[in-house]
């Protein structure tokens, strides 16, 4: 979402004012939530709950952006920082290879060097341990939240808790055991099995898989899209207004009373969109994801926001699978859906403007017919649907949640990095007792906006 307009605290410039005399303002409501993806739309009903009246704003409309392509999985298992030091050594190699997990496109790498020193910033160990207890701070209630969000929503079904697992082919298993013991000190529940006992839980899995780790508390949707789509209808059902357009601008301005007056020393924010109409509201919540950084620029914060472009190719053969299996030496992540065989992983650095790398997504495929071969044997990439998504990242590993410390009317919830769809639930929960000005269950001040 692109944005002209500065805010202010102190109401219209003379110039803001003619602009707005031009632009028509539709009725004041409670909170304008910029974002229609999961992390927005929870919010939205988390907020109606809490007894507001919400507008969602949104360029594309429900689960346009990562919401629709990710890879379904409830990831609380996932509790040490991207900044990993035991990376380093790998990077050249990782960089080298344009199909490896992870690359930066050669054209992109200048403007991505400022996030990544930030990044090697974060793997010192004191950062490291800051970071991943808050990372904690976030998982430990993710699942119970999400359960309570699907019943409001009538669709308990897009909850599967069978948990997931990560696998190990070659792996020695000394190495195999550090993993598991680092997991075991984290707090996270999980049991170390043998290549049979994957097998047993997962019949379709290769058989040259020696090792697993199986994390109990972990649960998948088989259709992030759907769950979107229930979380919209639950919205529209309590009253909730969805508007499709671009935001183009964010401002203070007195607050429209009837018959067009406005009263003194009584504020709103109003939010432009597409330059057609002006939504007043008593106060904000930006949600926009990887759009977030030009509208939070514009309230005033310069955010180091960065872009992590995720692939996923979605195949129509049907598995057993129960659960997300997650390839240890492979980095990539295979989760049974509604639509076929999910196939997602990588993280490219190259913007949001460049294109789609189809290679990208078809690099994946491989890598899944060596873990389910007999069925994957004969798929072929052209059966697949490929797809690329934005994953809104900091170099903290943590997102911005919270309130304005320059603004009582502006909210935040975003950079969720690969967790949104884990956070989301929980993340609501948090940020519609900070709006009613309750104390939060959770220490915020890791997330505030103002940490960089």
């Amino acid at each position: 979402m692109m944005t002209t307009n500065h805010m202010t605290d102190h109401g219209l410039t003379e110039r803001e004012q003619v602009e707005q005399a031009s632009v028509p303002s539709t009725p004041n409501t409670d909170i304008t939530v910029i974002g229609a993806g999961i992390i927005g739309l929870a919010n939205a009903i988390a907020l109606q709950k809490a007894g507001f009246r919400v507008r969602v704003i949104d360029k594309q409309g429900v689960a346009a952006g990562a919401s629709f392509g990710n890879a379904g999985h409830f990831a609380t298992e996932q509790v040490f920082p991207l900044a990993d030091p035991a990376m380093l050594p790998k990077l050249p190699g990782m960089l080298l290879d344009p199909l490896g997990p992870f690359r930066i496109q050669p054209r992109y790498f200048l403007k991505a060097l400022p996030w990544f020193m930030r990044f090697l910033v974060n793997m010192l160990p004191a950062r490291r341990a800051h970071n991943s207890a808050a990372i904690k701070a976030l998982n430990q209630k993710s699942i119970s939240a999400w359960q309570q969000l699907v019943s409001d929503c009538a669709c308990p079904e897009l909850l599967k808790l069978e948990g997931s697992l990560l696998v190990f082919e070659q792996t020695p298993s000394i190495e195999v055991e550090r993993v598991y013991q680092s997991y075991r000190a984290a707090g996270v529940a999980v049991k170390l099995l043998s290549g049979d006992e994957v097998r047993g839980l997962e019949p379709d899995l290769s058989s040259n898989i020696k090792h697993g780790l199986w994390f109990t508390d972990v649960g998948h949707t088989q259709d992030p899209v759907e769950l979107c789509q229930r979380l919209a209808t639950q919205f529209s059902k309590q009253g909730g207004e969805l508007v499709i357009g671009e935001v183009t601008g964010l401002r203070h301005v007195d607050k429209a009373i009837e018959g067009g007056k406005y009263e003194k020393d009584e504020q709103a924010v109003s939010v432009c969109v597409a330059d057609e109409a002006n939504y007043q509201s008593d106060k904000l919540l930006l949600s926009a994801g990887a759009w977030s950084k030009p509208l939070a620029r514009q309230l005033g914060f310069k955010v180091p926001l960065e872009t992590e472009r995720g692939y996923h190719l979605m195949m129509p053969q049907q598995s057993r699978l129960q659960r997300p299996v997650a390839s240890f030496e492979r980095k990539f992540i295979i989760t049974p859906m509604s639509r076929g065989t999910c196939l997602a992983g990588t993280v490219e650095f190259g913007g949001l403007k460049a294109p789609l790398v189809e290679a990208r997504a078809d690099c994946l495929l491989p890598h899944a017919k060596a873990l389910l071969p007999g069925v994957l044997a004969g798929a072929k990439t052209s059966q697949g649907e490929r797809w690329m998504g934005f994953r809104p990242s900091l170099p903290d590993s943590l997102p911005v949640l919270g309130a304005s410390p320059k603004s009582d009317k502006i909210f935040f919830a975003f950079g969720h990095q690969h967790l949104g769809l884990t956070w989301a639930a929980f993340g609501a929960e948090l940020i519609a007792k900070i709006i009613k000005g309750e104390k939060p269950l959770v220490d915020m001040s890791p997330y505030r906006i103002d940490r960089f």
